[in-house]
């Protein structure tokens, strides 16, 4: 008889923190994504504009795990005024083997939290500058505090810049993490004022307009955009693509139809045709990252399904070590 278990968020919270062993799982499925035989559709989208809200359906299978996930991920922007979390969701471990129901994660969105914030780590670490210790964290939800508290895994952050439309909400979670992270976090009126002068830039909003122009770009800066994972979100300037020395996907396939990427397409600022290195070819060292300090670095992270098996996995080897969970026979 099969047995199927059941994790709960607080569960889940528990075992997968956000910590460098996190952002390690998270790299590895970049590495297989550039170098094994990856089974990844294309994401399934059911768009509900009435209510500000999107669904994305994910899944990857790499060879040689014995499970893949598939990962329901509800956005309802409006949320928040009723007193709601913009995300939450659920995701669902199946067996390589024989398709059954290994686990169900009802982690409200928190693994997918937890796999974005280690994908900005991971492409920080590999593309911004080794000593990189300024950053402007554009966004004041969730995944911006998750950002910011990534990036301090991989780089000597000692001081940071925070913008977001609520200038009162901007500054209540400046000193929220400069209390949880022990560094000067400093709320700023206006994004060019975060930006100025940082070495790696972090934009996490569901922004449908770019709130980073391509203008503001400085010699040796990094920027990894998250928050373009569907085709009608824009956070940067598409000319700032052109600009930058160096562009990295996560996926250049996906970024091209709802990324950063897309937008700098259909404005002509990039050629379709234009091929650019994943951050799975920099991670497996098939092509190359940062090569000098000078060079601008963006990072487009749309989100994929490799990632959410990676973290699933993860996860659930946690669960079964740490005897988490309840158990059901199936």
């Amino acid at each position: 008889m099969a047995k199927l278990k059941v994790l709960t968020e607080r569960e889940l919270k528990n075992i997968i923190p956000l910590d460098v062993e996190a952002v390690q799982c998270v790299e590895s499925a970049f590495r297989a994504l550039a170098t094994k035989a990856v089974a990844m559709p294309p994401i399934l989208r059911l768009d509900i504009p009435e209510y500000r809200g999107e669904v994305d359906v994910k899944t990857a299978y790499v060879p040689g795990l014995d499970g893949f996930a598939v990962k329901i991920s509800p956005g309802f922007f409006d949320n928040p005024k009723i007193g709601l979390r913009s995300t939450n969701g659920m995701m669902v471990l199946l067996s390589s083997k024989t398709g059954l129901v290994q686990a169900i994660m009802l982690d409200n969105g928190y693994l997918t939290d937890v796999r974005t914030a280690a994908a900005g780590a991971v492409a920080a670490n590999y593309l911004a500058r080794p000593k990189a210790s300024v950053a402007a964290i554009l966004g004041a939800g969730v995944q911006a505090r998750l950002q910011l508290q990534a990036l301090t895994l991989v780089r000597p952050i000692s001081e940071v810049r925070l913008w977001a439309r609520n200038l009162s909400k901007a500054k209540a979670v400046a000193q929220e993490l400069s209390n949880q992270l022990g560094i000067v976090v400093t709320a700023c009126s206006e994004p060019r004022e975060a930006v100025a002068g940082s070495h790696v830039v972090v934009t996490a909003t569901p922004a449908n307009e770019p709130i980073f122009s391509a203008d503001w770009l400085e010699p040796g800066q990094h920027v990894t955009a998250v928050g373009s994972d569907a085709e009608h979100k824009n956070e940067i300037d598409p000319a700032a693509i052109a600009r930058a020395d160096l562009y990295v996907p996560d996926s250049l396939k996906q970024t091209m139809r709802l990324g950063e990427l897309h937008h700098a397409i259909a404005t002509k600022a990039v050629a379709s045709s234009v091929l650019f290195p994943e951050l799975g070819d920099i991670v497996s060292g098939a092509k190359l990252g940062r090569v000098n300090q000078g060079q601008i670095t963006i990072a487009d992270l749309t989100g994929t399904g490799i990632q959410d098996t990676a973290i699933a996995t993860f996860a659930f080897a946690r669960a079964e070590a740490a005897g988490a969970g309840i158990v059901f026979d199936s």
